[in-house]
């Protein structure tokens, strides 16, 4: 342990001797490390933000669309009846292993409160939605089932609605106007952010369905028992295929699709889609650091090249530690810790720069980094190795030198 901490301190000094030239040396290493954590701290952040916005959707959710899906750069499937209110009770009746069937009616809409005004997203929906989508309500109450049948003039507002028309003051009780139809809010919903689908589903007024189609969508909605989109949660994880396979059979039926024929709906699930956006920021991941690695192997070559210029520089150094009794051992173990020391420095300062290039991005790319410390630990350890791997050759050839040889060297 002493000669190593005495091999730590002369690889000290004979690095502060050539400073400049050691910190260029290290800066392949430097920019390896630091570009490594930058890219999987960014990826590991653009996961999460997936994760998020998948999950805001709802745990356990399908989402069934009509038309069928898409095959290259045309529409397949067959092109049936649309989804109907009848569609969603088949299935809410058909399938004990749902815990919730909401279908949901949308179109656009200017919500107005005095003398101020939003254009944002009308949904109607039943009270079940707020079940498949996991909704929490920051002010008062959702809409019943009685309100639904009666086509109750009332709205919940999401949290940008509601920021946008009453700022920060409560809501519950208010009155707004829905094209021109006045509506009485009953509640305010907790903040969503974005959804897997992009939109924000903060800027969205929910109504009941019946209230949506009889009231407030008119004529633009087409006929009157149509809907865009129904919602089906899985009681658990587990039961989500079967729901999916009960979903097809009972929509095939009852929209008297043929076998062989396409379906001519399109289901959603979101556990695929955390997975397929799992794989592809694993990939990005991937990419970015195998980039970067390189910026590692160049370093590595960079460390080699210097030490084997030291090796020669110190010739008559070499020969004279033999002649005062200096082992082959000693003299690899000096330049191998050389090595190491200036590639895990290197390193060090690599993470101070990836650990900024991380909180840059994430402060003016408005992109989430999310910094994991065995990162950190891998990456300090690389370039260890790295130091250890290309050093050990530069090493064994000052090992190998002969003193007489050494000594003369001019």
């Amino acid at each position: 342990m002493l000669r190593l901490i005495a091999n730590i301190k002369v690889a000290v000094v004979a690095l502060r001797t050539n400073l400049m030239r050691s910190l260029l040396t290290m800066l392949g290493i430097i920019i390896g490390v630091g570009a490594v954590i930058g890219a999987v701290s960014v990826g590991r952040g653009a996961q999460k933000m997936i994760e998020d916005r998948i999950n805001a959707l709802g745990a356990n959710l399908l989402v069934v669309f009509p038309g069928g899906g898409f095959r290259g750069p045309v529409r397949g499937g067959t092109q049936g009846r649309p989804l109907l209110l009848a569609d969603a009770e088949a299935l809410a009746t058909g399938i004990p292993e749902a815990m919730a069937v909401a279908p949901m009616v949308r179109g656009g809409v200017q919500a107005v409160a005095g003398n101020l005004n939003w254009a944002t997203q009308l949904a109607g929906v039943t009270p079940s939605y707020r079940i498949a989508r996991d909704l929490a309500l920051a002010e008062g109450r959702f809409f019943t089932e009685e309100e639904n049948k009666g086509a109750a003039k009332v709205a919940v507002l999401g949290a940008r609605v509601a920021r946008e028309l009453f700022g920060e003051s409560l809501v519950t009780g208010e009155t707004i106007r829905l094209n021109k139809t006045p509506v009485t809010v009953i509640g305010v919903l907790g903040e969503k952010g974005q959804g897997g689908l992009g939109a924000d589903q903060d800027d969205i007024v929910l109504v009941p369905i019946q209230t949506a189609v009889k009231r407030l969508l008119g004529g633009r909605h087409g006929r009157g028992d149509a809907v865009n989109i129904i919602y089906v949660k899985a009681r658990n994880r587990a039961l989500v295929a079967h729901v999916e396979d009960e979903i097809r059979r009972i929509l095939r039926v009852r929209m008297r699709v043929r076998s062989g024929e396409d379906d001519p709906f399109r289901i959603v699930n979101t556990a695929q889609m955390q997975a397929f956006g799992d794989e592809a920021t694993g990939i990005f991941s991937m990419l970015l650091a195998a980039i970067a690695s390189i910026s590692l192997l160049v370093g590595g070559i960079g460390i080699m090249n210097i030490m084997l210029v030291s090796v020669t520089e110190r010739t008559r150094e070499i020969g004279l530690r033999m002649a005062l009794g200096a082992r082959r051992r000693d003299i690899l173990a000096q330049f191998l810790v050389e090595a190491v020391v200036l590639s895990v420095s290197g390193g060090a300062i690599g993470v101070v720069v990836g650990l900024t290039l991380a909180r840059a991005i994430a402060r003016f790319a408005d992109w989430p980094a999310s910094v994991d410390v065995m990162t950190i630990v891998v990456a300090v350890v690389f370039s260890a190795l790295f130091g250890i791997f290309f050093g050990f050759y530069p090493a064994q050839k000052a090992a190998r030198q002969s003193p007489i040889d050494a000594l003369r060297y001019e």
